[in-house]
């Protein structure tokens, strides 16, 4: 059973090569990765130069395809590390038919390798895994490692959007965006009865989440110059 999906899970990952970007991995710190040239040139991989949104752990898809079919003007690029979850999320796309959503299959620590500086106007981090264990803060994706990233890709004006579902995670990225400089709007935490949840967009976990009656927690984070 396991060698059959393996081998149908192959073969769907190539059946979705115009949606999934194949990249070379290497050392993961950008300073050890000084050739610029593995940067991606969005106009290539979009054939326009429309305004570039980068969601770190897209699940399945459901939120990026349907932000990509509300907004057409705009170009989504989509991360997720388990080939076993993308699949879904770019044969999602294909359904759709949508031209403005691409994906990559790496992890986050990675992706200093490829987006350029100023290249990105928004960022979404929906239901991260919260890494609980503080030996692992360096892998969230609120903690400064990450928020530098964020910083050097982002355009002047641009925003960070987050959801969780867990409090102490939430706490953490509230003072992490602080101490690195950020500045924070639309803080809620109760997002699906708040002022801020009219054009929300679910996951597919927060779909399930929210059917237990459980808070969602949501903010915006602006870096500032």
């Amino acid at each position: 059973m396991r060698l059959r999906h393996k081998k149908n899970l192959e073969q769907r990952l190539k059946n979705c090569g115009e949606y999934l970007l194949t990249l070379e991995l290497g050392p993961i710190n950008a300073d050890e990765c000084p050739d610029r040239d593995l940067y991606l040139n969005f106009r290539d991989v979009f054939n326009n130069d429309n305004p570039v949104m980068l969601e770190i752990g897209c699940g399945k898809g459901r939120f990026i395809c349907e932000a990509a079919m509300r907004e057409p003007d705009k170009n989504f690029l989509a991360v997720e590390k388990a080939a076993g979850v993308i699949v879904n999320a770019c044969e999602r796309a294909r359904e759709y038919g949508l031209s403005n959503v691409r994906f990559i299959m790496m992890s986050a620590e990675y992706l200093y390798r490829y987006i350029p500086a100023a290249s990105i106007s928004g960022i979404y981090l929906n239901f991260s895994c919260p890494f609980p264990k503080n030996s692992y803060r360096n892998h969230r994706l609120t903690s400064e490692r990450f928020l530098n990233f964020y910083r050097f890709v982002l355009k002047d004006g641009a925003v960070i959007r987050q959801k969780t579902d867990s409090p102490v995670f939430f706490e953490f990225s509230v003072g992490s965006y602080t101490q690195c400089g950020f500045t924070l709007k639309n803080i809620t935490h109760d997002l699906h009865n708040s002022v801020y949840y009219k054009d929300n967009i679910k996951t597919e976990y927060e779909e399930k989440f929210a059917s237990l009656g459980k808070p969602v927690y949501a903010l915006e984070a602006f870096p500032n110059e």
